[in-house]
C-alpha cells in the first residue's frame, strides 16, 4: 500500500496500528497520520528499539496491508 493510500485510509488503519503496537497512544497514532517516519520514531521511543528495526517493522506492517 503506498503512502497516499495509507494517508487516505488513516482512520481505518489507526485501529490496526494500535493493535499491532499497543504501547502507542491515541495521540501518537493521530499525530503520525500516514507519516511512516514519524511512526517509526514513536516505535523507537515507546519500545526502545533501534531506528532500522522500527523502520523494518513499519515497512512489514505496510507490506501486509496489500
Amino acid at each position: 500500500m503506498n503512502q497516499d493510500r495509507i494517508a487516505g485510509q488513516w482512520k481505518q488503519l489507526a485501529g490496526k496500528i494500535k493493535a499491532q503496537w499497543g504501547k502507542l497512544t491515541d495521540d501518537d497514532v493521530t499525530l503520525a497520520e500516514g507519516n511512516s517516519e514519524y511512526l517509526a520514531g514513536k516505535l523507537q521511543e515507546r519500545y526502545g528499539i533501534a531506528k532500522d528495526e522500527a523502520q523494518k517493522q513499519v515497512k512489514e506492517f505496510r507490506d501486509r496491508l496489500h
